[in-house]
């Protein structure tokens, strides 16, 4: 199972903020963020909770599990 997610839409909904800006807000490099969003690097759980509460939603809001 391949797990996607919907960082970018919220980050969109957001108001449209920054990769860099989302990457200093919950502490990563905005080169983590580009990987997350590609798909090509899965997020510790820390990150991905941090990520959620920054956007105000749950985890799984913006990670699926896909075939679930």
């Amino acid at each position: 199972m391949a797990i996607t997610n919907k960082v970018k839409l919220h980050r969109v909904m957001c108001g449209d903020i920054t990769q860099a800006y989302l990457a200093e807000a919950i502490g990563v490099s905005r080169q983590t963020i580009i990987a997350i969003e590609k798909g090509t690097y899965k997020p510790s759980l820390e990150v991905a909770l941090k990520m959620a509460a920054h956007f105000g939603v749950k985890v799984e809001d913006v990670f699926q599990l896909d075939g679930v």
